[in-house]
């Protein structure tokens, strides 16, 4: 297993504003569904954070994404430890097959690889 990227999540109703000021650090908008949009270093395109109101398709907002190479080995490992599941093992339309956990701290992970 490989962590590709991590990637904060920021909930926010105010997506054009945090556009603007994660411009003036040298962010970019790679993706823009809506409810998530992704910002990217030009230079250095896996420093990304996202800016979400809440996720449209899971019951909770996930405070941070890990993107790894085998979706499938992580659910299996994680699952095999007894962390909690927050959100099944699904495929998702905009091309990502994911899965939400908690972390020891309560917060919520979102662990995803691209199909």
């Amino acid at each position: 297993m490989a962590v590709r990227r991590v990637m904060p999540i920021i909930q926010s109703e105010a997506a054009q504003e945090s556009r603007e000021f994660y411009g003036l650090l040298g962010f970019e908008e790679v993706m823009n569904i809506g409810w998530i949009m992704t910002l990217a270093s030009p230079s250095s395109p896996t420093a990304q954070v996202s800016v979400m109101t809440s996720d449209k398709t899971a019951p909770v907002t996930p405070d941070m994404s890990v993107e790894v190479d085998d979706v499938e080995a992580v659910y299996a490992v994680v699952r095999d430890s007894g962390a909690e599941i927050v959100h099944p093992l699904q495929d998702e339309e905009w091309g990502v097959r994911r899965f939400f956990v908690r972390d020891p701290n309560g917060r919520v992970v979102n662990v995803l690889s691209h199909r």
